[in-house]
């Protein structure tokens, strides 16, 4: 494997357990409250902010993996649309550049 798919690979995990341990804690101090959660999200300007960012950064980016799952047929792209929506563009984007790097 190369080194750029070995760092793609790294940033995925780590995308995947950093955000996730957060979520875990925010859970385990305040139950299994989605909505909850939500209102957290959106707590000041800043963190709206930021939910608005990741949101539109996590559209464009299941766009772009719908179009090139569809234009090369690789279907095991369509991985990094349930990791972007069920953990983060921070796990996502770096999976789908993982798979995307995988020689043909």
């Amino acid at each position: 494997m190369s080194p750029l798919r070995l760092t793609f690979l790294a940033l995925a995990i780590w995308g995947a357990i950093h955000p996730m341990w957060y979520f875990l804690t925010w859970f385990g101090e305040n139950g299994f409250d989605l909505l909850g959660m939500v209102d957290a999200w959106h707590a000041n300007a800043a963190s709206s902010g930021l939910v608005w960012d990741l949101t539109i950064a996590a559209i464009a980016l299941t766009v772009w993996v719908l179009a090139e799952a569809v234009r090369t047929g690789r279907w095991s792209y369509l991985l990094a649309i349930p990791a972007t929506f069920g953990i983060g563009v921070s796990c996502g984007l770096p999976l789908m550049l993982f798979l995307r790097a995988k020689p043909h």
